[in-house]
C-alpha cells in the first residue's frame, strides 16, 4: 500500500511546533496534523495550539510550507469542538474559528496540497432530549455547516469530520453519551445526502466503533470511499461489564448505595463505556483486529495517510514524554508490516514517494465569521 504514517500533535501539547517536527523525524513517520485549538476554548482533553491562527499571513504560510518541505513531512490542520451545541457564545466561537482554519488551510495551498481542516460536529441536546431529536439535530447541522462547506469548497479546502462519539463531553450525571452527531456512520451518510458538495469528508477512527462492538471492517465496506481521506490509529482493549451490559453507558450513582450493593460505577466523565484507549503494538493487545482491517482498507482501495492518535492511558496518560515518544515508535513499527514494502532495511516507506508542498496562495484573503457568511 505504502501509505504515509502522520502524528496528531496533540500529544505533545507541551512542545513547539518545532520540537514536535523533530519527534516525528525521530519516530519515523511522514506528516503531521497540526493541532490548532482556540486558546479561549473550553476543552481541556487532549488539545493543542502549535500555530498562531490570530496572525496568520501568506508569507507565515509560504515559511511553514518551507519548513515541511525542509523535513519531508506532509501536514493539515485541526480543532475538534462542538459547533451546533453547548454554550451559545461558545458554539458561536468555535463555528468562527473552523473558518479561521479553512482560510489557513487555503493559504497553505488547500487540495492542491491535500491541507485539510478536521473538526468535529458536536451535538445539540436541547433539540435532542425532544421527539425527533436526532432529525432535529442533522437539521441544524445543515444549518450551521452548508455555508461553512460552501466556504471550503469556494477556497479549494475540504472540511473532514472524526467520529468519536465525544462520550466524555457532559457529566457523568447524565444517562446519554452521544455528544456527537458524526459518531454513528447513519448520520455521516445522511449529512452527505443533507449538504452534497464534495468540500466535507472524513476521518475514520477504528476505535471509536470497536467499544461500540461494531466492526470497523464493515464500516469500511459501507463507507463511500471517495469521502474517506484519513484513518485514526487508535486502538481499544474492551473490557465485559456484566452489571451494566454493552449497550447503555455506566451511570454515575450514590457512591455509598454503589459500595453496598457490590456494583461498579461510573468515576468520572470518560469512566462510562468499560475500555481502555491504547495504541497498537504498546502495552498489550487491544481488542481490534488490525491486520483485517488495514486489508479491507486495501481492497477498498484507500490510499490516504494513517494518523497515530495518541490518547492510550500507558502512552499519552502517563504525561510522560518518553512513554509518549515510545507509544508513537511502537504503533509504527506494528502498522510498518501492514502498509510499507520490505526493504533490505527492513519494512520502510520509500524516500522516494515524498511529494514536495506547492507554494503557498500569494494573495491574502481576510479573517471572516459566521455573522459575515449570513449564517446567524
Amino acid at each position: 500500500m505504502n501509505n504515509q504514517i502522520w502524528i496528531m500533535t496533540s500529544a505533545f501539547d507541551q512542545l513547539s511546533l518545532d520540537d514536535v517536527i523533530a519527534k516525528a523525524k525521530e519516530v519515523g513517520v511522514q506528516g503531521l496534523d497540526v493541532c490548532v485549538f482556540r486558546k479561549d476554548g473550553t476543552r481541556d482533553d487532549f488539545v493543542a495550539t502549535h500555530l498562531d491562527y490570530e496572525h496568520f499571513t501568506p508569507d507565515h504560510a509560504q515559511a511553514l510550507l518551507e519548513k515541511f518541505n525542509q523535513h519531508q513531512l506532509r501536514l493539515s490542520l485541526g480543532a475538534f469542538d462542538n459547533l451546533i451545541g453547548g454554550d451559545p457564545a461558545q458554539r458561536v466561537k468555535n463555528q468562527d474559528h473552523l473558518l479561521r482554519l479553512i482560510r489557513m488551510a487555503h493559504l497553505l495551498g488547500g487540495d492542491a496540497n491535500e491541507v485539510n481542516v478536521g473538526t468535529f460536529v458536536g451535538y445539540n441536546h436541547e433539540l435532542g432530549n425532544q421527539e425527533s431529536g436526532f432529525q432535529k439535530n442533522l437539521e441544524e447541522y445543515a444549518r450551521i455547516f452548508t455555508p461553512i462547506i460552501k466556504y471550503a469548497e469556494d477556497l479549494g479546502v475540504t472540511v473532514l469530520y472524526e467520529n468519536c462519539p465525544m462520550e466524555g463531553w457532559r457529566s457523568a450525571g447524565h444517562s446519554g453519551t452521544f455528544n456527537n452527531l458524526t459518531g454513528v456512520l447513519a448520520a455521516r451518510k445522511l449529512m452527505y445526502e443533507l449538504i452534497p458538495s464534495h468540500a466535507h469528508g472524513e476521518i475514520y477512527d477504528p476505535s471509536h466503533d470497536v467499544w461500540q462492538h461494531v466492526d470497523p471492517s464493515e464500516v469500511i465496506l459501507h463507507t463511500d470511499m471517495s469521502r474517506l481521506r484519513r484513518i485514526h490509529v487508535k486502538g481499544t482493549r474492551n473490557g465485559n461489564n456484566v452489571y451494566w451490559g454493552n449497550l447503555y453507558a455506566m451511570q454515575q450513582i450514590d457512591a455509598a448505595l454503589a459500595q453496598r450493593a457490590g456494583v461498579p460505577t461510573s468515576q468520572h466523565e470518560w469512566d462510562r463505556h468499560n475500555y481502555e484507549a491504547m495504541l497498537p503494538g504498546f502495552g498489550g493487545s487491544d481488542s481490534m483486529d488490525w491486520r483485517a482491517f488495514v486489508n479491507t482498507l486495501r481492497q477498498r482501495g484507500f490510499q490516504g495517510s494513517f494518523e497515530i492518535e495518541n490518547e492510550a492511558a500507558l502512552s499519552k496518560g502517563t504525561g510522560n514524554l518518553g512513554a509518549i515518544l515510545q507509544g508513537f515508535k511502537a504503533a509504527t513499527l506494528c502498522l510498518a508490516p501492514l502498509l510499507w514494502e520490505l526493504t533490505p532495511g527492513g519494512y520502510q516507506y520509500p524516500a522516494t514517494a515524498f511529494r514536495e508542498l506547492e507554494s503557498a496562495a500569494p494573495k491574502d484573503i481576510p479573517v471572516v465569521t459566521m455573522k459575515d457568511l449570513g449564517a446567524r
